[in-house]
């Protein structure tokens, strides 16, 4: 499986912030945001958005003198025998978090041996997570979730994955037609949400968006039903606003 080398938003947003982190680390007594704006090259507007992110993830603290320092979550990520358990807990606190910021249930997904896979998510009351009511893996044609993944793959790729699960109609909103799907996923931004509007399930409009680490093929989504149609588009641009947290955590 050979991926599109198309870089995303996020994608870009967590290199800086591994240069800021790289930074802080070798200051282990701290750092100012002036020497770090002096060793990463960032203008210092950008480098302030990033070191209140990174604040607010725990990756880094500031100290009494207000020079930055290696935070808590990256200690714990950063530590062997507990890192494992270390991220499922900072991404369930990141995606409840994140629920409750765009109001919707939120989904981290990646594609594993040729499969789509949903590994973490964040419900409520408030927030209910889409009815399974057909399986994710065998119809990524039409949600929101596969669609980001498949938009990932290469040509080759994306064939073998339909090869195996065919495009089935599930309402009458979702391709079926191969050639369509692929000209909507090539025409599709990488920098702008994927949606679902009722073609996975009637009754339930998703956004999903791009968090590749590495060779890995992964998306950030969000489900709402019907009724909140009217909130997607802002809160898709709130969950790819906040998809580099979790793309940082992945890649830590």
């Amino acid at each position: 499986m050979a991926l599109k080398p198309e870089p995303t938003a996020p994608f870009h947003s967590v290199q800086y912030a591994l240069r800021v982190l790289e930074t802080v680390a070798r200051h282990a007594d701290g750092v100012s945001d002036v020497q770090i704006a002096r060793e990463t090259g960032l203008p210092a507007g950008h480098l302030a958005h990033m070191l209140a992110m990174l604040r607010r993830e725990g990756y880094v603290s500031q100290v009494a003198d207000g020079a930055y320092v290696v935070g808590e979550s990256l200690v714990l990520l950063g530590s062997g025998g507990g890192r494992e358990e270390a991220l499922r807990d900072k991404l369930q606190r990141t995606l409840v978090e994140l629920r409750d910021s765009v109001g919707a249930a939120v989904y981290i997904s990646r594609y594993i041996d040729g499969e789509v896979k949903i590994l973490h998510y964040a419900d409520g009351p408030r927030a209910p997570k889409v009815n399974e009511w057909a399986e994710f893996r065998r119809t990524a044609h039409a949600s929101a979730v596969g669609k980001c993944l498949l938009a990932q793959l290469d040509h080759d790729g994306r064939m073998d994955h339909l090869s195996r699960h065919k495009t089935a109609r599930l309402t009458s909103r979702t391709i079926t037609n191969e050639k369509v799907l692929f000209h909507k996923l090539d025409s599709q931004p990488p920098t702008v949400p994927m949606l679902d509007l009722q073609e996975y399930a009637v009754g339930t409009v998703c956004a999903a968006v791009p968090i590749t680490a590495g060779s890995t093929v992964g998306c950030l989504a969000l489900s709402l039903p019907l009724e909140h149609a009217h909130r997607l588009r802002q809160a898709a641009d709130t969950l790819n606003r906040r998809a580099a947290p979790v793309l940082l955590s992945l890649t830590l």
